[in-house]
């Protein structure tokens, strides 16, 4: 038996993992230092400038959802494409997506701007949090289009296998990010303390100078066309399939964070919900940090499940995906456990005030325990992505978010504890479903039928 253990060890593609998982580990491992600097500056200055941005956060999260269907499609079309040897094909599916992302990222900005008081209306700020929200929300606009085009241009350096480049874009806009918030938010080095101004700005600075060195690594890669845009002809014939994918990923991405900003406004409505939202916010960043690698384990299993299936070898994408869901979820399990002893330094870490600090604690109890089915789900989501099948994941992701976990959010909240803990315990509950439908899908329905080769796409090269 031991033999026949490591006979098959052999034949696992470990090092493509690694190669591929390590620099998106890193490159995660970046984003998530912009994001725990906001929040701990922003717990430097008051704990409403850190629940502002959590709700801007939030906001952010659900604008993104346009980018995320659109990139869940680029990584379907782009690495089958990669796979099946059709070079032409990744050229022409890059301009065109790159197109659509400046675009989305514009219309959404202008139309948000002028429905933005009804935004924060219904998110249900909390009085005396309005102004600072508010400030946020527009700094957050106006970076929305360089957000699309980060998101979706590292997105397409994935699915080609280059991993590197955004790793370098993202390791730029890092520096930029930390240096501002800790100089112009705090006023270190001598330099001005603007307070959230300096948070606000830092970060859009960073993001714009991510998004420019995207664009010109995209065509130093040679990944763009000359004319950037492929003939209309072309987008045509190419434009169902990446509609196909884009479409349920939409879905899937627009209902799973207005789930999250209804949990937000169901801990919104809790007496002590200051403290409650900046616990949230702050352990959501703490978590980031354990559910870093397993985003790359995500993106790593789209990427070579999309590249055999582009191939034509299915039974390898099907032993692939498994090797990488079970890998990812162990590695994490494993690390999840050694953070449960680091809870209460990681809360003191990110905020001073002590009724924040037992909410962070009480958030990252119940998280941590659902590691092993939160990655799980995350990494199946992956090779749904891959493979083009991105309908699954709309009918499992959502399902549970909106009939297992609000539902269950509120009750336990609102009627049978009355407080943060519900909500925890409800996102734990849902994980485990969850995980255990991704499961099933995986093994008993045709997800791979999804990808182009075998769906009946157009040969477009």
């Amino acid at each position: 038996m031991l033999f026949e253990l490591r006979r098959f060890l052999r034949t696992l593609p470990l090092g493509v993992i690694w190669g591929l998982v390590w620099p998106q580990t890193a490159t995660m491992l970046c984003t998530m230092i912009i994001g725990l600097t906001d929040i701990w500056v922003a717990g430097r200055i008051d704990s409403g400038t850190q629940a502002a941005i959590g709700f801007s956060t939030q906001i952010q999260a659900f604008l993104m959802v346009l980018g995320m269907s659109l990139g869940a499609g680029a990584m379907a079309a782009v690495s089958q494409s990669m796979g099946a040897g059709r070079r032409d094909r990744v050229r022409r599916y890059t301009g065109l997506v790159m197109a659509l992302a400046v675009l989305f990222g514009l219309l959404l900005s202008f139309f948000m701007y002028m429905g933005g008081d009804t935004v924060l209306g219904m998110i249900h700020v909390p009085a005396g949090l309005e102004d600072i929200t508010r400030f946020f929300y527009h700094m957050l606009l106006l970076g929305l289009p360089a957000q699309y085009i980060m998101n979706v241009g590292s997105v397409l350096f994935r699915a080609s296998r280059n991993v590197l480049m955004p790793l370098i874009a993202v390791t730029a806009a890092c520096l930029i990010n930390v240096f501002g918030d800790l100089g112009f938010g705090l006023g270190m080095w001598g330099l001005p303390a603007f307070g959230a101004s300096g948070i606000a700005w830092s970060t859009f600075a960073a993001v714009c100078v991510g998004a420019a060195l995207l664009l010109f690594l995209l065509r130093h890669a040679g990944l763009t066309l000359p004319r950037v845009l492929p003939s209309a002809a072309w987008m045509c014939r190419a434009a169902p399939y990446l509609l196909k994918v884009s479409l349920p990923a939409l879905l899937t991405q627009f209902l799973w964070q207005g789930g999250y900003l209804s949990l937000f406004v169901i801990m919104a409505a809790l007496p002590d919900s200051v403290d409650e939202l900046a616990g949230m916010t702050a352990g959501i960043r703490v978590e980031s940090m354990l559910f870093m690698p397993a985003v790359a384990f995500n993106m790593t299993a789209a990427i070579m499940v999309g590249n055999l299936l582009g191939a034509g070898k299915v039974a390898e994408a099907r032993r692939t995906g498994l090797t990488i869901t079970v890998l990812g979820a162990l590695c994490m399990s494993m690390a999840g456990a050694c953070m449960w002893f680091f809870m209460e330094a990681l809360a003191r870490f990110f905020s001073p005030d002590q009724a924040v600090q037992e909410q962070i604690v009480s958030y990252l109890f119940y998280n941590i325990l659902s590691t092993p089915f939160t990655v799980g789900s995350m990494i199946f989501n992956g090779v749904m992505t891959g493979a083009g099948a991105t309908l699954y994941t709309l009918v499992v992701n959502t399902s549970c978010i909106w009939l297992v976990r609000l539902p269950l959010a509120w009750l336990l909240a609102h009627i049978v504890w009355g407080g943060s803990r519900g909500v925890y315990t409800a996102m734990l509950i849902s994980m485990i479903v969850q995980a255990s439908a991704m499961l099933w899908v995986f093994f008993r329905k045709d997800w791979p039928g999804y990808a182009m080769r075998r769906s009946g796409v157009p040969a477009t090269r």
